[in-house]
This record gives structure tokens, sequence and C-alpha cells, in this order.
């Protein structure tokens, strides 16, 4: 063996006596990192998850083509009204295999003598039975009218029924995992009961809208909107040109056509770019917060072996082994918070009511960024041991 992998080995063999010596104070800074990486992996996973939810019914739905109202780039992003019959319109294009209407909205039920809220999403059945739901429990739709699938966080079983508008409906099916970006269940019912639902009206509702028509308000049919669809969707032939088709449909003047990746692009770069911008400087903050953790408690160890040090100058040791030493404590330190971070947000996160999406790309840029918050950390105590005389031992 040289003389260089004895000192490595003198070195990591003085790094486990330290740790060993202050083992106590050692685990609490490796708890303590370990927590801020279980807030960082939880921030970062919180954001890929509103995204994967956001993104849910663009990705799985199967649609090429958007049609949205003109001059909006709705139904995810902003509001979007098309009329009822659309889809027809579009099918006399052509090169077309499956054409289907799109709406989406917020609604609050009872159920068990509690509000709650969910993400009415419509089937435009027959043509759409819901065939690329993720069910986990019971069947689809299969009626033209008053079934419901409905996702497993909604708190609804297979069996049950639930009031919504005038009717009774009964839950045929459970999915799991489909929410809306603001993390509501998904409830899937038939496009003509959602507008049954959407179009009724209070009585309050029904004697505004009758002073503002006495009163010659121009508003006043705004609510016809209700009877509206947000989008159509549109899915071609395998041989179709998009582009074709949707230059197509631009020329009619009174709609927007949307690619299955406009829809994500706005839903990404516009609607969540301030989240994406929040998220990253909470994850910052906590990096230099681990960083100024770890560099205080080298920084500390090594203040209380300046004996030590001086000692092993004294007897002829390099620089190289002290400064090896405590670079090693510091990666004890960071890999072992990591490692407690990793195991504490795979026991917690799956109980969060958000979902926390973990991919390996994440957690690899985050152990990358924990190894150099660590090394730069180390420098302090480094250079306050390297400025250590051999001749203080006597001090």
């Amino acid at each position: 063996m040289d003389a260089g992998d004895t000192s490595k080995g003198i070195a990591v063999n003085l790094s486990f006596k330290d740790i060993q010596y202050r083992f106590a104070r050692f685990l609490l800074t490796v708890a303590g990192v370990g927590f801020l990486v279980t807030a960082s992996v939880g921030m970062v996973g919180l954001y890929r998850g509103i995204i994967a939810d956001a993104l849910l019914v663009i990705d799985t739905i199967g649609a090429d083509l958007w049609v949205v109202q003109g001059d909006r780039q709705g139904p995810f992003s902003e509001g979007s009204a098309v009329p009822l019959d659309l889809d027809a319109r579009v099918e006399s294009l052509g090169n077309v295999y499956n054409v289907r209407r799109f709406r989406q909205f917020s609604y609050q039920f009872l159920h068990n003598g509690k509000q709650s809220r969910a993400a009415i999403t419509t089937l435009d059945y027959p043509k759409d039975n819901g065939s690329w739901l993720n069910l986990v429990y019971g069947r689809s739709i299969g009626a033209a009218h008053f079934e419901v699938v409905a996702d497993v966080s909604s708190g609804l079983h297979v069996g049950e029924t639930i009031h919504m508008g005038k009717d009774e409906y009964r839950v045929v099916g459970l999915t799991a995992g489909m929410v809306d970006a603001s993390g509501d269940a998904m409830m899937f019912i038939t496009l003509n009961d959602a507008l049954a639902i959407s179009s009724q009206r209070t009585s309050e509702e029904i004697l505004l809208a009758r002073n503002a028509a006495q009163a010659g308000n121009q508003n006043s049919g705004a609510s016809s909107s209700a009877g509206r669809i947000s989008a159509v969707l549109v899915s071609l032939d395998a041989a179709t040109d998009p582009g074709t088709v949707r230059d197509a449909m631009m020329n009619w003047g009174d709609v927007n056509v949307l690619t299955q990746a406009d829809q994500s692009d706005l839903l990404l770069n516009q609607r969540l770019w301030r989240l994406r911008l929040q998220i990253l400087a909470f994850t910052a903050v906590l990096l230099v917060v681990m960083a100024i953790i770890i560099s205080l408690i080298i920084y500390t160890m090594t203040i209380e072996k300046l004996h030590q040090i001086a000692m092993l100058k004294l007897i002829g040791a390099r620089n190289a082994l002290i400064v090896s030493m405590i670079a090693q404590q510091a990666a004890m330190i960071g890999v072992g918070g990591f490692a407690f971070g990793l195991l504490l947000s795979n026991l917690i996160f799956p109980y969060f009511p958000r979902r926390i999406v973990m991919t390996p790309e994440d957690l690899g840029l985050l152990f990358a960024a924990v190894c150099i918050v660590s090394a730069g950390s180390s420098l302090f105590g480094i250079s306050r041991a390297l400025s250590v005389k051999a001749q203080e031992v006597l001090s």
C-alpha cells in the first residue's frame, strides 16, 4: 500500500472516530439535513404532481385537436363556449374518425351530510363511454342518463346515489388518481346530464335575469353559456395531416384550434409558470439553509479539534490528510441526510392530500445539489483547519 492509500485510510478512520465521539450530535445533524431534504423533495414532487394532474385529461383523453371558442385558449387556460352542434360541422370535414364534445366545471354536492366539491367532466356518450378512464372498481358509463364514475378521492362508493341538479345519480365505477389541477376529484357523467345540471338556476338567478331583460340589459343572456360546451375533441386518422385539418377549421373564423402540444404548453408555460418559479425559489431557500447548517456543524467540529489537528501537523501529517478528514465528515452528513430524507419521503408522502411525484431525474439532481452543498460547506472548516500551526499544540 502506497503513502496515498495509507493517508486515505487514516483520514477515514479519524473521521469515524470523531463522529463516534460525538455521535448524538451527528445523528441530530443528519436528521436536520434529512428533514430539509424531505421538504425539498416534497416541494419538487408537489410541483410534478400538480403538472401531472393538470395534464391528466389532455394526455389521456386521446384528442389530436381541441376546437375551442375563437380568440380563446380554452378550455383549461380560459373560458370557452362553442355551439352544441359544432361537432357536426367538424365531422363534415372528413379524415376524422372520432369527434367528441367536451365540458368541465366545478360542482358542489352533498355527501354524508357534508358539502364536497368535484370537477364534473363530460363523456359524450355513446361516442365516448369512458374507456380511457383509469377504472379500479365497477364499470364505465353504460347509459345515457343518471350514471356517474367518480374518483376514489371523492369518498364515494360503487352503488351509492348522489343528488345533483334535480336528479339522483348512481355511482357505477371508481377511478384512481384522476383529479384536476386544483386537486378536486373528477366525476364523469354524460354530456346531456352535465348540461342539465349546469343549466339549473335558482329562483334568485331567474328573477335577476328577468329584471335584467325587462331593463334591456344586453348581458342578461350571459348564463346562456350553461347550455354550451367548452370544446370539441378531434381524433384524426393516422394518415391525416393535423395541420391541414387545423387550417381548414381556422378558416371558419369563429373557432380556435389547439393541438395537444399547444394545450400542454399553455398550462406549463402560462398557467403554472408562477407556481414553477415559487417552487424553485422555496427549494433554493431550503438548500441555502441546508448549506448554513452543514457549514456551522463542520466548522464547530473543526474548532473543537484544533488541538488534535495541531498534533497531527506536529507529527508530520500532510494537509491533504486533514482536508480529506473534514471533507469526509461533511460527505457523511450530506449522504446520511439525503438517505434519511428519502426514506422519510417514501413513508409520509403517500398519505398527502395532493399527489407527490418523485422522479429519478429530480432525485438525482437533488442528490447532486446536496453533494455540492456538502462540499461547499466543508470549505469553512477546511480553511480554519489549514490555518492551524503545529506550535499551537503547546497552547
